[in-house]
């Protein structure tokens, strides 16, 4: 396994130039020859846009299969990558919304979907005010990846936490406005969890939800992540943060807010989402179904 980290890591040192040649060889034995996952893709594809003609899949998916391989290479490029490449190649948008919360006293959770490329978003800890910022992630089956996925994790003075431990770690931490918590919340969540589901992008969805119940019982600031791909090697984040429509923030609805958001960027750029993973695989374990339109 040493052997193998010394392997990526040197493969990451390439530049970003050579590195999509690689993307280029992944694309073209994905997309024309293994058809990886080609299947879900098209199902799910088809499922959340049925307005769309055969065609217009058909070009959502080919795209997609171009943005899933630059990710594939960005990810391992993620291994090295400098704070200044980072930064150049990463732009954050309204970053006025951290100075807010820092001044308000209030911690952050940010909500981010599965939109390439969420792992570039790490350098954001050298940008804000907030000392403490915590990318959370889910354990993997393999100790090997979930190990070197935490280093990436890590960089930049983040302190990544594992799922199951975050939301203990919100609850014991002051609320000062000097924690922010980095929350991939398009999660689907295990089998036996599935609870809350509502509709998103025409079907019904089991989602997670722990982050909504920290929204009902702590004064937080909610930020939604809005990922845009401008161009191969560069992205674009565009913080927004979540009102309540009252007062204070009432059970389901940061979850149904952020679904909306996501939504809305999925519609506008389709072929930049995970969409070869089986996010709707457990609709029929949800126990509740919120049938409002989000």
């Amino acid at each position: 396994m040493n052997f193998l980290i010394k392997i990526l890591y040197l493969i990451s040192k390439s530049p970003l130039r050579i590195l999509y040649i690689f993307s280029d060889i992944i694309f073209f034995l994905n997309y024309y020859m293994i058809g990886y996952r080609k299947k879900v893709i098209t199902q799910n594809l088809k499922n959340s846009f049925p307005e769309k003609s055969e065609k217009e899949i058909r070009e959502i998916r080919k795209k997609f299969y171009w943005n899933f391989s630059d990710y594939l290479v960005e990810t391992i490029k993620s291994f090295s990558i400098s704070e200044t490449e980072s930064r150049v190649r990463m732009q954050h948008i309204n970053q006025e919304l951290f100075h807010e919360a820092k001044k308000e006293g209030k911690n952050i959770i940010l909500l981010a979907g599965h939109v390439f490329n969420w792992e570039w978003i790490n350098a954001l800890a050298r940008i804000i005010p907030q000392e403490h910022c915590h990318p959370v992630y889910r354990k993997v089956n393999s100790n090997f990846w979930e190990n070197q996925m935490k280093k990436v994790r890590n960089k930049f003075g983040n302190e990544a936490l594992e799922a199951n431990e975050v939301i203990l770690n919100i609850f014991r931490s002051e609320n000062n406005g000097n924690s922010a918590y980095m929350f991939v919340a398009d999660q689907t969540p295990h089998v036996a969890h599935v609870n809350y589901g509502l509709e998103f992008l025409h079907q019904k969805t089991p989602v997670f939800i722990g982050y909504d119940k920290l929204a009902t019982r702590m004064d937080l600031v909610f930020i939604y992540c809005e990922m845009k791909k401008v161009k191969r090697g560069f992205y674009q984040v565009n913080y927004q943060r979540i009102y309540p429509d009252g007062e204070k923030f009432v059970e389901n609805e940061v979850v149904r807010k952020f679904h909306k958001l996501l939504e809305n960027t999925l519609h506008k750029r389709p072929d930049n989402y995970l969409w070869s993973h089986r996010k709707w695989k457990y609709q029929d374990s949800i126990k509740t179904f919120d049938s409002k339109k989000i």
